[in-house]
């Protein structure tokens, strides 16, 4: 199975958005530009929500038959490990195997030495094509990555084969981006090597990149630093091809933690200037696009909405425990619940919806909802009904958030 060459990770938490997020894609398609999604959802948020990896499947193959949709898609079993991605196998055929918590973790005996010596070729000055100057590698440099690396690049193995035993065809991608400090491009291509001598046949890696990639909300960090970043890791994935026999259509993913605005032309350029391809997971905020169509709809939606803020801001701490490393919310920027009662839905959307120049829009008050979806997930049926009786609306808004403020963005020069 082969993971075409433009493809974005969407995230429909609640399961009802898979056929307006789909109508993003034909939009895109009718602009001579393919981009296949894969729909994607985490054994964290299965757990919040109560839902099963099934349902993602059944929902994106239910879109595809509702609007004829011809060209790829695929859904991902996201951020899996070996205990969990048993209950992913029937039903997904992309795997983001997530290893990022071995980083750092000593590998077994002997393997530092044996890799080093192995590619006498990383040491010393290592010219790549797309790369103003050679990576300057020492030995020494070599054997701390390895040895920061290799116990995850095993891992990454191991789960892949377990894969590989119980089903024919699939795709792979290895994510190391759920970690504290970024992998630079001499680091990528490490890592590459010893995925190469893995076995892993990867079409896809996660890596850390520089800067924050907050929940929800726009890049926050040096442009000119991601654009090196992103264009020597291009140019490092190119290398690490051919020099490695990795498969052709390796490419980088980019774990976007959602709207980030201000990189997307980057990458944008980047792409069209080298041909390279990209995986962008987008993921998290349709679940906000739903609450500002409710919102929009006006009447229960609008309670509803208003209630799921005012229960987030009493449970503010409890919501942002597991996020703290990728929010930035000002509790003084947070309207009270009583202000928030008085708005009209127009008032709820525009504070909500990502227009940065918007004079209501707050990020603050954006990256708590976008953590706050476990709250709509214990209302049940009220809030799915809701979604059901306010279709239109909130599809509507599903499908121009990916399409005019992502697809744009992102694949149209």
């Amino acid at each position: 199975m082969t993971l075409e060459k433009y493809t974005v990770g969407v995230g429909d938490r609640f399961a009802h958005q898979a056929e307006a997020q789909l109508q993003a894609c034909v939009q895109l398609a009718a602009d001579g530009i393919e981009v296949v999604p894969v729909w994607n959802k985490s054994n964290r948020e299965h757990s919040f929500i109560g839902s099963e990896p099934q349902s993602v499947y059944d929902a994106a193959k239910a879109a595809v038959e509702a609007l004829g949709w011809e060209q790829g898609w695929h859904v991902d079993a996201d951020h899996i490990n070996m205990d969990t991605v048993d209950k992913y196998l029937d039903c997904s055929d992309f795997f983001t195997i997530d290893v990022a918590d071995f980083i750092g973790q000593p590998p077994e005996g002997d393997a530092v030495a044996v890799f080093v010596g192995k590619h006498p070729e990383l040491v010393g000055s290592v010219s790549i094509e797309g790369i103003d100057a050679p990576l300057e590698i020492t030995r020494e440099y070599v054997e701390t990555v390895a040895g920061k690396y290799l116990r995850a690049v095993a891992e990454a193995g191991t789960i892949y084969r377990h894969i590989e035993s119980r089903k024919s065809d699939f795709i792979a991608e290895v994510s190391m981006d759920e970690t504290d400090v970024p992998q630079t491009p001499p680091e990528l291509l490490i890592i590459l090597a010893a995925l190469a001598d893995e076995g892993v046949k990867l079409q896809t890696i996660a890596p850390k990149f520089t800067g924050r990639f907050n929940k929800g909300v726009d890049y926050v960090g040096d442009l000119e630093q991601f654009e090196k970043e992103f264009n020597d890791d291009l140019a490092v994935i190119a290398h690490a091809i051919a020099q490695y026999g990795l498969p052709d259509n390796l490419k980088l993913s980019v774990h976007s933690g959602s709207d980030k605005f201000s990189i997307y032309p980057i990458i944008g350029n980047a792409l069209r200037r080298t041909g390279a391809g990209v995986h962008v997971k987008t993921a998290g905020t349709t679940w906000l696009e739903e609450l500002i169509g409710l919102a929009e709809a006006g009447g229960d939606g609008l309670a509803l909405a208003k209630e799921i803020y005012a229960k987030a801001l009493e449970n503010v701490d409890a919501l942002c425990g597991p996020y703290a490393s990728v929010i930035d919310i000002n509790p003084a920027q947070l309207p009270t619940p009583e202000a928030v009662a008085d708005w009209s839905g127009d008032q709820y959307a525009n504070a909500l919806r990502h227009v940065q120049e918007h004079p209501e829009f707050n990020q603050h008050f954006r990256q708590l909802l976008h953590i706050a979806f476990k709250l709509a997930a214990k209302e049940g049926a009220r809030y799915t009904d809701l979604l059901k009786a306010n279709a239109e609306v909130v599809g509507k808004n599903v499908t121009e958030n990916l399409y005019d403020r992502h697809f744009k963005r992102l694949f149209v020069a």
